[in-house]
Protein backbone atom coordinates (compact mmCIF):
# COMPACT_ATOMS: atom_id res chain seq x y z
CA UNK A 1 0.00 0.00 0.00
CA UNK A 2 1.50 3.46 -0.46
CA UNK A 3 2.40 5.49 2.19
CA UNK A 4 0.35 8.55 3.58
CA UNK A 5 1.06 12.32 3.43
CA UNK A 6 2.03 11.65 7.30
CA UNK A 7 3.83 8.48 7.13
CA UNK A 8 6.26 10.26 4.51
CA UNK A 9 6.63 13.12 6.32
CA UNK A 10 7.62 11.12 9.37
CA UNK A 11 9.96 8.96 7.34
CA UNK A 12 11.65 11.91 5.96
CA UNK A 13 12.55 14.27 9.37
CA UNK A 14 13.59 10.20 11.11
CA UNK A 15 16.14 10.50 7.31
CA UNK A 16 16.96 14.32 8.33
CA UNK A 17 17.35 13.87 11.67
CA UNK A 18 21.04 11.81 11.22
CA UNK A 19 22.32 14.53 8.84
CA UNK A 20 24.55 16.88 9.80
CA UNK A 21 23.71 20.33 9.26
CA UNK A 22 27.22 21.86 9.66
CA UNK A 23 28.65 20.56 6.18
CA UNK A 24 28.76 16.76 7.10
CA UNK A 25 26.45 14.36 5.22
CA UNK A 26 24.17 16.98 3.86
CA UNK A 27 26.29 18.69 1.56
CA UNK A 28 26.73 15.57 -0.16
CA UNK A 29 23.17 14.93 -0.36
CA UNK A 30 22.08 18.52 -1.84
CA UNK A 31 25.32 18.53 -4.45
CA UNK A 32 23.69 14.62 -5.21
CA UNK A 33 20.35 16.30 -5.36
CA UNK A 34 21.81 19.35 -7.46
CA UNK A 35 23.02 17.10 -10.30
CA UNK A 36 20.05 15.36 -11.22
CA UNK A 37 17.91 18.12 -11.35
CA UNK A 38 20.82 19.49 -13.61
CA UNK A 39 20.31 16.06 -15.58
CA UNK A 40 16.51 16.17 -16.08
CA UNK A 41 16.46 19.59 -17.65
CA UNK A 42 16.69 22.31 -14.61
CA UNK A 43 19.22 25.19 -14.76
CA UNK A 44 21.40 24.10 -11.66
CA UNK A 45 24.59 25.89 -11.56
CA UNK A 46 27.52 26.12 -8.81
CA UNK A 47 26.54 28.71 -7.71
CA UNK A 48 23.17 27.52 -6.73
CA UNK A 49 24.56 24.45 -4.58
CA UNK A 50 26.35 26.94 -2.96
CA UNK A 51 23.41 29.36 -2.02
CA UNK A 52 21.13 26.01 -1.51
CA UNK A 53 23.73 24.81 1.00
CA UNK A 54 24.41 27.76 2.92
CA UNK A 55 20.38 28.26 3.16
CA UNK A 56 19.67 25.03 4.61
CA UNK A 57 22.66 25.38 7.08
CA UNK A 58 21.34 28.40 8.30
CA UNK A 59 17.15 26.80 8.48
CA UNK A 60 18.58 23.78 9.76
CA UNK A 61 17.09 20.27 8.67
CA UNK A 62 13.77 19.89 11.12
CA UNK A 63 11.26 20.61 9.32
CA UNK A 64 10.73 18.80 6.31
CA UNK A 65 8.18 20.98 4.87
CA UNK A 66 10.89 23.98 5.78
CA UNK A 67 14.05 21.79 3.61
CA UNK A 68 11.15 21.91 1.02
CA UNK A 69 10.44 25.62 0.28
CA UNK A 70 14.17 26.42 1.35
CA UNK A 71 15.63 24.41 -1.84
CA UNK A 72 12.67 25.47 -3.64
CA UNK A 73 13.21 28.58 -3.18
CA UNK A 74 16.72 28.26 -4.59
CA UNK A 75 16.32 25.65 -7.56
CA UNK A 76 12.87 26.68 -9.04
CA UNK A 77 12.74 29.20 -11.16
CA UNK A 78 9.68 28.73 -13.72
CA UNK A 79 6.17 27.01 -12.83
CA UNK A 80 6.86 24.24 -15.29
CA UNK A 81 9.69 23.22 -13.06
CA UNK A 82 8.17 22.82 -9.72
CA UNK A 83 6.66 18.97 -11.07
CA UNK A 84 10.74 18.24 -12.10
CA UNK A 85 11.37 19.25 -8.52
CA UNK A 86 8.48 17.74 -6.44
CA UNK A 87 9.40 14.40 -7.97
CA UNK A 88 12.85 14.30 -7.20
CA UNK A 89 12.88 15.87 -3.57
CA UNK A 90 10.72 12.82 -2.96
CA UNK A 91 12.55 10.22 -4.68
CA UNK A 92 15.97 11.52 -2.71
CA UNK A 93 15.24 13.31 0.15
CA UNK A 94 12.73 10.53 1.45
CA UNK A 95 15.41 7.75 1.54
CA UNK A 96 19.03 8.71 0.82
CA UNK A 97 19.45 5.05 0.24
CA UNK A 98 16.32 4.81 -2.31
CA UNK A 99 18.60 6.36 -5.10
CA UNK A 100 21.05 3.84 -5.36
CA UNK A 101 18.83 1.58 -4.83
CA UNK A 102 16.97 2.73 -7.91
CA UNK A 103 19.73 2.44 -10.09
CA UNK A 104 20.38 -1.17 -9.11
CA UNK A 105 16.72 -2.07 -10.41
CA UNK A 106 16.29 0.14 -12.99
CA UNK A 107 19.88 -1.12 -15.06
CA UNK A 108 18.36 -4.40 -15.90
CA UNK A 109 15.13 -3.17 -16.28
CA UNK A 110 16.53 -0.81 -19.26
CA UNK A 111 18.23 -3.95 -20.73
CA UNK A 112 15.49 -5.96 -21.02
CA UNK A 113 13.47 -3.45 -22.55
CA UNK A 114 10.33 -3.64 -20.42
CA UNK A 115 7.79 -0.53 -20.26
CA UNK A 116 9.29 3.16 -19.32
CA UNK A 117 6.91 5.03 -17.24
CA UNK A 118 4.33 6.79 -19.42
CA UNK A 119 4.64 10.69 -17.35
CA UNK A 120 7.11 12.44 -19.18
CA UNK A 121 8.54 14.10 -15.80
CA UNK A 122 8.64 10.58 -14.24
CA UNK A 123 10.82 9.26 -17.27
CA UNK A 124 13.04 12.36 -17.23
CA UNK A 125 13.78 11.30 -13.90
CA UNK A 126 14.59 8.29 -14.98
CA UNK A 127 16.67 8.76 -18.03
CA UNK A 128 18.73 11.07 -15.52
CA UNK A 129 19.47 8.39 -13.19
CA UNK A 130 20.24 5.78 -15.71
CA UNK A 131 22.19 8.41 -18.07
CA UNK A 132 24.76 9.09 -14.65
CA UNK A 133 25.18 4.96 -13.79
CA UNK A 134 25.37 4.16 -17.43
CA UNK A 135 27.00 6.82 -19.84
CA UNK A 136 28.69 4.66 -21.97
CA UNK A 137 25.75 2.24 -22.46
CA UNK A 138 23.69 5.54 -23.81
CA UNK A 139 26.09 6.96 -26.12
CA UNK A 140 25.94 3.34 -28.08
CA UNK A 141 22.51 2.97 -27.73
CA UNK A 142 22.44 6.55 -29.07
CA UNK A 143 24.92 5.92 -31.75
CA UNK A 144 23.10 2.90 -33.11
CA UNK A 145 19.91 4.45 -32.82
CA UNK A 146 21.58 7.35 -35.37
CA UNK A 147 23.20 5.23 -37.37
CA UNK A 148 19.60 3.94 -38.52
CA UNK A 149 19.67 0.58 -37.03
CA UNK A 150 16.55 0.85 -36.36
CA UNK A 151 13.05 1.44 -38.69
CA UNK A 152 13.63 4.96 -40.98
CA UNK A 153 9.99 6.06 -39.28
CA UNK A 154 11.74 5.81 -36.14
CA UNK A 155 14.27 8.19 -36.99
CA UNK A 156 11.66 10.29 -38.33
CA UNK A 157 9.95 10.58 -35.78
CA UNK A 158 12.76 11.57 -33.49
CA UNK A 159 13.48 14.38 -35.76
CA UNK A 160 9.95 15.89 -35.28
CA UNK A 161 10.01 15.34 -31.90
CA UNK A 162 9.52 18.74 -30.12
CA UNK A 163 12.65 19.87 -27.99
CA UNK A 164 10.54 20.27 -24.51
CA UNK A 165 9.05 16.72 -25.26
CA UNK A 166 12.06 14.84 -25.06
CA UNK A 167 13.76 13.35 -22.18
CA UNK A 168 17.12 14.05 -20.89
CA UNK A 169 18.96 10.74 -23.14
CA UNK A 170 17.06 12.15 -26.12
CA UNK A 171 18.65 15.90 -25.48
CA UNK A 172 21.54 14.37 -24.98
CA UNK A 173 21.24 12.69 -28.17
CA UNK A 174 19.91 16.02 -29.53
CA UNK A 175 22.83 18.15 -28.54
CA UNK A 176 25.05 15.08 -31.14
CA UNK A 177 23.04 15.23 -33.69
CA UNK A 178 23.33 18.92 -33.83
CA UNK A 179 27.06 19.23 -33.41
CA UNK A 180 27.54 17.04 -36.06
CA UNK A 181 24.88 19.11 -38.39
CA UNK A 182 26.60 19.30 -41.71
CA UNK A 183 26.16 23.14 -43.08
CA UNK A 184 26.45 23.68 -46.29
CA UNK A 185 27.31 27.65 -46.64
CA UNK A 186 26.78 29.06 -50.36
CA UNK A 187 28.94 32.80 -51.20
CA UNK A 188 27.68 35.79 -52.28
CA UNK A 189 29.15 37.96 -55.13
CA UNK A 190 30.53 41.31 -54.28
CA UNK A 191 31.50 44.42 -55.50
CA UNK A 192 34.67 44.24 -54.88
CA UNK A 193 37.14 42.51 -57.74
CA UNK A 194 40.50 40.19 -57.06
CA UNK A 195 42.73 38.52 -59.63
CA UNK A 196 42.17 36.01 -61.80
CA UNK A 197 44.07 33.59 -63.33
CA UNK A 198 41.04 32.65 -65.65
CA UNK A 199 41.46 33.83 -69.37
CA UNK A 200 38.30 35.57 -69.62
CA UNK A 201 36.65 38.24 -67.31
CA UNK A 202 36.77 42.15 -67.19
CA UNK A 203 40.51 43.04 -68.13
CA UNK A 204 42.64 44.47 -65.36
CA UNK A 205 44.15 47.84 -66.24
CA UNK A 206 46.18 48.47 -63.77
CA UNK A 207 47.75 44.97 -63.34
CA UNK A 208 47.82 45.24 -67.16
CA UNK A 209 49.88 48.74 -67.22
CA UNK A 210 52.62 47.66 -63.80
CA UNK A 211 53.25 44.14 -65.68
CA UNK A 212 54.08 46.02 -69.32
CA UNK A 213 56.22 48.88 -66.95
CA UNK A 214 58.32 46.23 -65.87
CA UNK A 215 59.17 45.00 -69.43
CA UNK A 216 59.71 48.67 -70.79
CA UNK A 217 56.86 49.24 -72.39
CA UNK A 218 57.22 46.72 -75.12
CA UNK A 219 54.55 44.64 -75.01
CA UNK A 220 50.80 44.76 -73.21
CA UNK A 221 49.81 41.21 -72.04
CA UNK A 222 45.83 40.44 -71.38
CA UNK A 223 45.21 40.14 -67.95
CA UNK A 224 41.81 39.70 -66.27
CA UNK A 225 39.73 40.16 -62.70
CA UNK A 226 36.73 39.10 -60.91
CA UNK A 227 33.96 39.83 -58.75
CA UNK A 228 35.41 38.29 -55.10
CA UNK A 229 32.76 35.62 -53.64
CA UNK A 230 32.48 35.79 -49.76
CA UNK A 231 30.18 34.47 -47.36
CA UNK A 232 27.55 37.27 -46.08
CA UNK A 233 27.49 37.86 -42.56
CA UNK A 234 24.96 36.49 -40.28
CA UNK A 235 23.46 37.86 -37.00
CA UNK A 236 21.60 35.95 -34.62
CA UNK A 237 19.28 37.29 -32.04
CA UNK A 238 18.38 34.88 -29.71
CA UNK A 239 15.41 35.16 -26.96
CA UNK A 240 16.45 33.77 -23.83
CA UNK A 241 13.19 34.40 -22.06
CA UNK A 242 11.51 31.68 -19.69
CA UNK A 243 9.04 30.94 -22.52
CA UNK A 244 11.90 30.48 -24.26
CA UNK A 245 14.27 28.52 -22.13
CA UNK A 246 13.95 24.92 -23.46
CA UNK A 247 14.21 25.60 -27.29
CA UNK A 248 17.31 28.22 -26.64
CA UNK A 249 19.25 25.99 -24.90
CA UNK A 250 19.47 23.59 -27.56
CA UNK A 251 19.30 26.73 -30.30
CA UNK A 252 22.78 27.79 -28.86
CA UNK A 253 24.33 24.40 -29.92
CA UNK A 254 23.49 25.04 -33.30
CA UNK A 255 24.84 28.38 -33.28
CA UNK A 256 28.47 26.78 -32.21
CA UNK A 257 27.73 24.59 -34.70
CA UNK A 258 26.87 27.67 -37.29
CA UNK A 259 30.31 29.86 -35.67
CA UNK A 260 32.43 26.87 -36.47
CA UNK A 261 32.04 26.64 -40.16
CA UNK A 262 31.39 30.31 -41.02
CA UNK A 263 33.57 33.35 -39.48
CA UNK A 264 31.69 36.35 -39.82
CA UNK A 265 28.92 35.11 -37.35
CA UNK A 266 27.41 37.48 -34.69
CA UNK A 267 25.65 35.97 -31.83
CA UNK A 268 23.35 37.93 -29.50
CA UNK A 269 20.60 36.75 -26.39
CA UNK A 270 18.28 39.36 -25.18
CA UNK A 271 15.46 39.24 -22.66
CA UNK A 272 15.49 41.89 -20.37
CA UNK A 273 18.38 43.41 -21.92
CA UNK A 274 21.12 42.57 -24.79
CA UNK A 275 24.13 40.39 -24.34
CA UNK A 276 26.89 39.97 -26.74
CA UNK A 277 28.34 36.59 -26.59
CA UNK A 278 30.24 36.26 -29.81
CA UNK A 279 33.45 35.96 -28.06
CA UNK A 280 32.40 33.57 -25.62
CA UNK A 281 31.08 31.08 -28.54
CA UNK A 282 34.52 31.32 -30.25
CA UNK A 283 35.75 28.82 -28.37
CA UNK A 284 37.42 25.54 -29.53
CA UNK A 285 35.46 23.65 -26.41
CA UNK A 286 31.52 23.88 -26.55
CA UNK A 287 31.16 23.03 -22.83
CA UNK A 288 33.32 26.16 -21.86
CA UNK A 289 31.91 27.92 -24.41
CA UNK A 290 28.50 27.20 -23.37
CA UNK A 291 29.61 27.37 -20.28
CA UNK A 292 31.10 31.28 -20.71
CA UNK A 293 27.70 32.47 -22.49
CA UNK A 294 25.67 31.40 -18.89
CA UNK A 295 27.89 33.46 -16.93
CA UNK A 296 27.73 36.14 -18.92
CA UNK A 297 24.46 36.51 -18.86
CA UNK A 298 22.29 38.16 -16.07
CA UNK A 299 18.41 38.04 -17.64
CA UNK A 300 18.38 34.18 -18.20
CA UNK A 301 14.76 33.01 -17.88
CA UNK A 302 13.36 36.47 -17.71
CA UNK A 303 10.97 38.61 -18.84
CA UNK A 304 10.81 39.81 -22.29
CA UNK A 305 11.47 43.28 -23.78
CA UNK A 306 11.43 42.74 -27.54
CA UNK A 307 11.33 46.55 -28.30
CA UNK A 308 13.52 47.46 -26.19
CA UNK A 309 16.17 45.27 -26.83
CA UNK A 310 16.41 45.93 -30.63
CA UNK A 311 16.14 49.47 -29.78
CA UNK A 312 19.43 48.46 -28.56
CA UNK A 313 20.88 46.78 -31.61
CA UNK A 314 20.02 49.00 -33.84
CA UNK A 315 21.72 51.91 -32.05
CA UNK A 316 24.78 50.36 -31.02
CA UNK A 317 25.65 47.79 -32.77
CA UNK A 318 23.63 47.70 -36.91
CA UNK A 319 26.32 49.55 -38.01
CA UNK A 320 28.70 47.19 -37.05
CA UNK A 321 27.30 44.05 -38.12
CA UNK A 322 24.91 44.66 -40.33
CA UNK A 323 26.78 45.47 -43.50
CA UNK A 324 27.48 43.14 -46.69
CA UNK A 325 24.22 41.33 -47.30
CA UNK A 326 23.96 40.69 -43.74
CA UNK A 327 21.10 38.01 -42.49
CA UNK A 328 19.43 37.92 -39.72
CA UNK A 329 18.05 35.28 -37.73
CA UNK A 330 15.60 36.20 -34.74
CA UNK A 331 14.72 33.39 -32.27
CA UNK A 332 11.52 34.60 -30.49
CA UNK A 333 8.21 33.36 -29.82
CA UNK A 334 6.84 37.28 -30.12
CA UNK A 335 5.23 37.53 -26.76
CA UNK A 336 6.61 40.77 -25.13
CA UNK A 337 6.18 42.00 -21.50
CA UNK A 338 5.77 45.33 -22.75
CA UNK A 339 2.53 44.56 -24.88
CA UNK A 340 4.74 44.97 -28.25
CA UNK A 341 5.89 48.76 -27.42
CA UNK A 342 8.41 49.93 -30.22
CA UNK A 343 8.28 47.10 -32.03
CA UNK A 344 6.96 47.96 -35.23
CA UNK A 345 9.54 50.74 -35.48
CA UNK A 346 12.75 48.82 -34.62
CA UNK A 347 11.65 45.61 -36.46
CA UNK A 348 10.92 47.99 -39.99
CA UNK A 349 14.61 49.49 -38.78
CA UNK A 350 16.22 45.81 -38.86
CA UNK A 351 14.46 44.72 -41.87
CA UNK A 352 15.65 47.51 -43.48
CA UNK A 353 19.19 47.27 -42.39
CA UNK A 354 19.45 43.60 -43.30
CA UNK A 355 19.26 41.08 -46.75
CA UNK A 356 17.17 38.79 -45.08
CA UNK A 357 15.19 38.74 -41.68
CA UNK A 358 13.98 35.26 -40.37
CA UNK A 359 11.74 35.09 -37.77
CA UNK A 360 12.47 31.46 -36.29
CA UNK A 361 9.36 30.73 -33.78
CA UNK A 362 8.58 27.60 -31.69
CA UNK A 363 4.77 28.18 -31.67
CA UNK A 364 4.67 27.48 -35.26
CA UNK A 365 4.69 24.13 -34.28
CA UNK A 366 0.66 24.27 -33.70
CA UNK A 367 -0.86 24.45 -37.02
CA UNK A 368 -3.40 26.57 -36.08
CA UNK A 369 -0.84 29.25 -34.63
CA UNK A 370 -1.84 32.77 -35.65
CA UNK A 371 0.65 35.83 -33.90
CA UNK A 372 -2.44 36.62 -31.32
CA UNK A 373 0.01 39.40 -29.07
CA UNK A 374 0.76 42.46 -30.32
CA UNK A 375 4.62 42.02 -30.59
CA UNK A 376 4.10 38.78 -33.05
CA UNK A 377 1.71 40.54 -34.83
CA UNK A 378 4.19 43.38 -35.98
CA UNK A 379 6.81 41.30 -36.02
CA UNK A 380 4.83 39.54 -38.51
CA UNK A 381 4.47 42.53 -40.60
CA UNK A 382 8.51 43.41 -41.05
CA UNK A 383 10.22 39.98 -41.14
CA UNK A 384 10.87 38.83 -44.81
CA UNK A 385 10.64 34.69 -43.67
CA UNK A 386 8.79 32.82 -40.82
CA UNK A 387 10.06 29.53 -40.10
CA UNK A 388 9.25 26.88 -37.11
CA UNK A 389 12.37 25.77 -35.01
CA UNK A 390 11.42 23.64 -32.41
CA UNK A 391 12.65 20.09 -33.24
CA UNK A 392 15.89 18.35 -34.92
CA UNK A 393 14.02 18.62 -38.66
CA UNK A 394 13.01 22.43 -38.49
CA UNK A 395 17.41 23.52 -37.51
CA UNK A 396 17.96 21.12 -40.81
CA UNK A 397 15.52 22.92 -42.61
CA UNK A 398 17.18 25.79 -41.35
CA UNK A 399 20.74 25.27 -42.63
CA UNK A 400 19.26 24.19 -45.86
CA UNK A 401 17.84 27.74 -46.01
CA UNK A 402 20.76 29.26 -45.13
CA UNK A 403 22.86 27.65 -48.00
CA UNK A 404 20.44 28.64 -50.79
CA UNK A 405 20.94 32.55 -51.72
CA UNK A 406 17.45 34.36 -51.79
CA UNK A 407 17.61 37.39 -54.23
Amino acid sequence: MAETGQAKSVKLRANLAGQEADGGKIVQNILHFARLLRAAGLPVGPQKVILATEAVTAVGVDDPKTLYWTMHSVFVSRPSERQIFNEAFQLVWRDPAYLQQLLSVMTPTAKGGQARPSDPIARRLADSLFLHRNNLETREHDELQLDASGSASDAQTFAEKDFEQMSARELVTARRVIAELTLITTKLRTRRFVRSDAIRGRLDLRRMLRSSSQHGGESVTPLFRRLLMRHPPLVVLCDISGSMDAYARLFLHFLYALMSERKRVHCFLFGTQLTNVTRELRDRDPDIALGKVSRSVSDWSGGTRIGETLHDFNRNWARRVLGQNATVLLFTDGLDRADGEGVAEEARRLRASSRRLIWLNPLMRYDRYEPIAAGARELERHVSELRPCHNLASLADLATALAKPRR
